[in-house]
């Protein structure tokens, strides 16, 4: 069931990580943008599905239910995301191309707005895997009345 359950947050992380990037990378205007967001966002998507599945599978089974595969990505993605977020050297903070787009220079202005920025996309990346995954994993109960 491990082997499997992460196969399928790769997956997910993949597909979710893709369409997040993706659209974080349609601010920008530009196809470079989209696609740099969407590269960036498969690779993160691993990076975040591997362990959210594992954890989920671990500590969830077959008796956790979604409300585990949840807590575990919001979590993990968060703190994940602050400290990727935080480690972006800042001469690629400073040459992101924003397009003088107000709300992404203000993103990009300093380490602390682009951790919280990273923190927050991989907690939204880390729930719908986590819970995509614990759900999957769920086995209903026989309650006999």
């Amino acid at each position: 069931m491990m082997q499997k359950s992460i196969l399928f947050g790769v997956v997910l992380g993949i597909l979710f990580g893709v369409l997040i990037g993706g659209a974080l990378g349609t601010i920008t205007g530009t196809w470079n943008g989209i696609l740099i967001g969407a590269g960036i966002g498969m690779i993160l998507g691993i990076v975040i599905g591997v362990p959210t599945a594992a954890l989920t599978t671990k500590w969830g089974g077959t008796t956790g239910g979604v409300s585990v595969g949840v807590y575990i990505g919001m979590g993990l993605g968060a703190v994940m995301g602050m400290f990727i977020g935080a480690l972006i050297p800042t001469s690629w903070r400073m040459s992101a191309n924003t397009q003088d787009i107000p709300v992404l220079d203000a993103l990009a202005l300093g380490r602390f707005e682009t951790a919280m920025l990273a923190s927050f996309l991989l907690s939204v990346l880390g729930t719908l895997v986590g819970g995509w995954v614990g759900g999957k994993n769920l086995v209903p109960r026989e309650l006999k009345k």
